[in-house]
Formats: structure tokens, sequence, C-alpha cells
């Protein structure tokens, strides 16, 4: 299987499909590459998709708390998209913000944004103070667990929230300890995710992505998701939104002939 540095971080990378088109596929905290299966099985004829294993996670090298999350992410991202750039990014989650990221910082190599609910809280604050983010985002029962040393419990508040549906008492045991053991990384994305340690806010940042913009959530998403997806649609310039019925946060699994539906939509009409 194909591994290399990217973003000065040791990568593992893969392809799905043989189309015309050159995708990047971004996936979400905890997931990996083989998360987009279904997915790359709905949009194999129309593109040739590289996906590619975040820090910490599949197979990809363990990130050594060195650096901000998402700019680390971003930059290994770039590096894959200017191989054949410019290409048609979708990123869901915690990756739909680093192709935001991507688009914001790198617009030469973007052609379209595909963003399937991203975690950027800060995007739905709202002027919410910082403290009680964690309580729009249900995300308090992980951080109170992360500060009492607690991973397994921290996993199992996580996943109860943005596991879209899956009780954690499904994940057999070495899923559980996986999970837990990645917490830290969840953590890590927090600056981003919460305080916009990026700037992707600041004034004219959004407003001045030119790529075509799609964004989807699932009708059972988590409550804070549409408020995060009104704020950005707010602010970007050429952008849609799709609703995927029944869908809770990790459509990309459940609903990919729904989600791949929308993209091969989107990508006719732009």
């Amino acid at each position: 299987m194909p591994k290399g540095n990217f973003g000065g971080f040791p990568t593992y990378w893969t392809t799905f499909g043989q189309g015309p088109r050159a995708g990047l596929l971004i996936h979400c905290s905890l997931g990996e590459t083989a998360i987009w299966g279904g997915l790359a099985a709905e949009l194999s004829g129309a593109a040739t998709l590289t996906a590619f294993d975040l820090p910490g996670h599949g197979r990809s090298g363990d990130w050594d708390g060195e650096g901000e999350m998402s700019a680390l992410c971003a930059a290994m991202a770039a590096d894959l998209a200017q191989r054949d750039a410019p290409v048609d990014v979708v990123g869901h989650s915690f990756g739909g913000v680093v192709a935001l990221k991507l688009a914001i910082e790198r617009p030469e190599l973007v052609r379209s944004l595909v963003i399937i609910e991203p975690v950027f809280f800060a995007a739905g604050a709202d002027g919410t103070p910082g403290e009680d983010l964690l309580e729009k985002a249900q995300m308090r029962g992980v951080a109170t667990a992360m500060a009492a040393g607690d991973l397994p419990a921290a996993g199992r508040s996580f996943i109860a929230t943005w596991g879209g549906g899956r009780p954690w008492e499904s994940f057999k045991p070495e899923a559980q300890a996986r999970i837990a053991a990645q917490m830290p990384l969840i953590a890590a994305a927090g600056p981003a995710l919460y305080e916009d340690v990026g700037g992707l806010l600041e004034p004219g940042v959004l407003e001045g992505v030119t790529q075509p913009v799609l964004l989807l959530e699932g009708s059972d998403a988590p409550a804070i998701i549409p408020a995060i997806m009104a704020g950005l649609a707010a602010r970007l310039p050429k952008v849609r939104r799709g609703v995927i019925g029944g869908a809770g946060h990790m459509s990309v699994a459940t609903h990919p002939a729904q989600i791949g539906a929308e993209v091969l939509r989107f990508w006719r009409e732009i």
C-alpha cells in the first residue's frame, strides 16, 4: 500500500475509482481511508479519488503532539492535492474543516468543495462563550473525562454524540480501546474547532472563497450542526445546502448512495 511524506508527515494514502475528475477525500476524526469505500463506489465512474489517513489514524504515522493539528492536516492535503490540481475536495466532520482551510490557504489547488457536517463549532457559536460552547457542541462530557485522565469515558461520551447513533456497547473491546487511545487527537483539534486558531472566521476570509461549495448534513445530525451550516452559508459566496434524510453524523458510512447522488448532481451543475 502506498505511503509517502506529505506535509512533512509519514502518510498512508490510496485511490478509488477511475473517473476523469481528480478528487481528494478527507475523513473525520477517528476515521480512516476505508470509511470512504461506499461513497467512492458511488463516485468511481466520475472521479479518481485520493484518500489519506490523518495523523494518528489508520496507517499514517503516530502524531507526536507537535504543531497545530488542522494546519498539519491541511499541509498533508495540499501536498497530495497538488499532484492533480485543481481537485474536487470532499471532507467530512473534522475533515470538512481541513477541506475549508485548504481552499482558503491554497485556492489554486481546489476546484470545488463538498463539506459534510464540519465540526467547526466556532462557526455555530453565535457569540456563545467558550465554556458554554462545550455544552452546545455536546462535548462537555468528553472534556471532563479528558481532564480526569479517563480516556475510555471520554471515548464513550464522544461516541454518544458523534458516533452516528451507534451505541458504545456495540463496539468490540479492541475498537473501544482504539477509540480511547485516540481521544488525545480529539483534544488536539480543539483549538481549530472551538477557538478558530486558524483565523478562518476573520472578516473577509470566508467571503473570499471563490470555489463552489456544497454543505451537506443529515436530518438527524447533532443539534449544533445546523447552526454551523447556517453560519458558513451566510458567508460563503458560492454555496448551496443539502439534507440527507434519516442520516446522522456518520452519513458517509451509513448513507453513501444518497451522499453520492448529491455530490454527482453538484459536480454536474458546476
